[in-house]
């Protein structure tokens, strides 16, 4: 196939080379004709000044529909835990109900790839008087199912609680012991002096959440658009801003993953799990058909 292409395009190079009387001639237009073409770069970059950093953020202009799956992802692993660990981590699912609906608005038949959304992909570099101190990539645009066995988790993940009474509270990260923490963290729960991870009460193990619905809550049924899915890696604490330049978000040293998802959870179902949605057409036994 390549020495194909390789031939084709020698050829090509031969025909015009040996070619009389080819012409070619640039001719101006006015300004008026000029106001009426509209075009977009491939790749946009943008300076960005921060308080501590300096950013160049790199973005391309493509639009991504995939169902991948990979299986394991572990960073910042010293032997002793991981920044982050998740085994058999999938975007995008298999639809198993031809009348669910499913987050970017459409049913899909049964078999059918429910494809992990993403718009402009980018990645970005932080900077102090000159030296490179992280390095972030996310996407501009993303919705879809996230999937995967996390055992450890450094970063932001995005999810409100209802305590059983109609309060609504932003779920906080946790160790083994119930400290709060977003290095490593291993479960999730409500933030509240009764909650004990050690006991499941008011507190899940991260890997209880088998598939997380990346996106943005419109209130009215829909999931929107996320702006902040992203992984970034620090050499020290870095104040990365979201993109629309109105936030901050603050990462430590090492790696830190951010994932804002469209769920409510109330406790009981936060006990009990997310049962994870079918990632593969073949079933291995792995709980992942």
């Amino acid at each position: 196939m390549k020495q194909g292409a390789i031939g084709l395009a020698a050829l090509a190079i031969c025909c015009l080379a040996k070619s009389e009387g080819v012409l070619a001639e640039l001719t101006p237009i006015s300004d008026r004709e000029l106001e009426q073409v509209q075009g977009q770069a491939m790749i946009a970059i943008d300076q960005l000044a921060g308080m501590n950093q300096q950013f160049t953020r790199i973005t391309m202009g493509m639009d991504i529909g995939v169902q991948t799956n990979v299986d394991a992802v572990v960073l910042g692993d010293d032997g002793v835990a991981s920044d982050l660990a998740v085994s058999q981590l999938s975007l995008g699912h298999i639809s198993q109900d031809d009348t669910k609906i499913q987050l970017d608005g459409q049913a899909y038949a049964i078999g059918d790839i429910v494809p992990f959304e993403a718009e402009n992909p980018y990645f970005e570099l932080a900077e102090v008087d000159g030296e490179v101190v992280g390095l972030r990539v996310g996407f501009g645009q993303a919705r879809g199912t996230l999937s995967g066995d996390i055992s450890s988790l450094s970063g932001n993940l995005g999810l409100q609680l209802n305590d059983g009474a109609g309060n609504l509270s932003q779920a906080v990260l946790y160790d083994d012991s119930t400290t709060a923490t977003n290095y490593r963290a291993t479960h999730i729960g409500l933030a509240d002096a009764a909650t004990d991870c050690a006991t499941g009460v008011q507190c899940s193990a991260l890997s209880n959440l088998q598939t997380l619905d990346v996106g943005v809550d419109n209130g009215d049924g829909t999931v929107g658009f996320t702006d902040d899915l992203f992984l970034s890696f620090q050499k020290q604490a870095v104040d990365w801003q979201n993109l629309a330049g109105d936030q901050i978000i603050n990462a430590n040293p090492g790696v830190f993953v951010n994932i804002p998802t469209s769920m409510t959870l109330d406790l009981q179902t936060l006990q009990n799990g997310i049962p994870r949605a079918r990632t593969e057409y073949i079933d291995r036994g792995m709980g992942l058909f």
